[in-house]
């Protein structure tokens, strides 16, 4: 199981950790922490060295109830960055965490080689076509509404059910279009209360039925710090212990604010299967 990454064949059928770089003010965990270059390149080390395969960069919160940004300022916060790390480290692969067609474009050319879109591109009807024109690998993630209005949307008639004809459809579209690369993203907190996200969590391994490779982005969320009764900074140690709970269900890239934890997790993970 292969993504194409500009050129680069890299192999996920061991998993691989996604670091996360957000360079937003409002993020629900480090929002603000990576405001310059000097604190992005410093960051951005540290997880290459920590063992990540990739970086995903965003530039627009997706929390629940979070600032609308225009496409502009989103623009201006994430093409910079973007070209210092491709400068300053030739051989990253970087993501782009948007669901704007325009960003994406913007990104691509400036050296980012996978788009990692919260909408499946529902919140932007050229989206698809763009990564179909760019033939770049595609995460398309589970979500409804939007970020402003997604927890009021949480009733399913069948959870699991719901989730995997929402990706029928959006696959469907995509291959339709000439999008080669696909991963999905079950959407962990969006649009999901904390008993459904442990009920998806727990079902992960059902997505094998699509055989596509499968990101899980739990890394410090509600429904870990919600459960443990605590604050996105204390919950490390619950990221770690459901990641394993990941792997072990088929995840394939584990996005994470702590690469290292995330890493050993695979390690150990690996080593336990062998």
């Amino acid at each position: 199981m292969t993504l194409n990454c500009n050129g680069k064949l890299v192999d996920i059928s061991s998993p691989k950790v996604m670091g996360i770089l957000n360079v937003t003010p409002d993020s629900f965990f480090d929002g603000g922490a990576y405001n310059s270059d000097s604190h992005c390149l410093k960051q951005v080390e540290k997880m290459l060295s920590e063992g990540a395969t990739f970086i995903d960069i965003g530039a627009y919160s997706s929390k629940p109830n979070a600032t609308t940004v225009s496409t502009n300022e989103e623009l201006e916060r994430i093409i910079p960055v973007i070209k210092v790390l491709v400068e300053s480290f030739p051989d990253i692969i970087l993501s782009v965490d948007t669901f704007r067609a325009e960003v994406a474009k913007h990104a691509i050319a400036a050296g980012a080689a996978i788009i990692n879109d919260i909408s499946a591109g529902h919140l932007d009807v050229n989206m698809l076509k763009t990564i179909a024109d760019y033939n770049v690998p595609y995460i398309m993630m589970h979500m409804r509404g939007t970020p402003q209005t997604m927890q009021q949307q949480t009733e399913y008639d069948d959870l699991l059910k719901d989730i995997l004809l929402y990706f029928s459809e959006r696959i469907q579209a995509a291959r339709a279009l000439g999008v080669n690369d696909i991963i999905l993203d079950p959407g962990f907190g969006f649009a999901k209360t904390t008993a459904q996200n442990f009920e998806l969590l727990n079902k992960l391994d059902d997505f094998k039925i699509t055989d596509l490779p499968l990101l899980a982005g739990i890394s410090r969320k509600s429904m870990i710090y919600k459960t443990l009764n605590t604050t996105p900074k204390y919950a490390l140690n619950g990221t770690t212990a459901l990641h394993m709970i990941a792997l072990e269900r088929g995840a394939h890239i584990l996005r994470a604010h702590d690469v290292k934890e995330a890493f050993e997790a695979i390690t150990l993970h690996h080593q336990l299967h062998t």
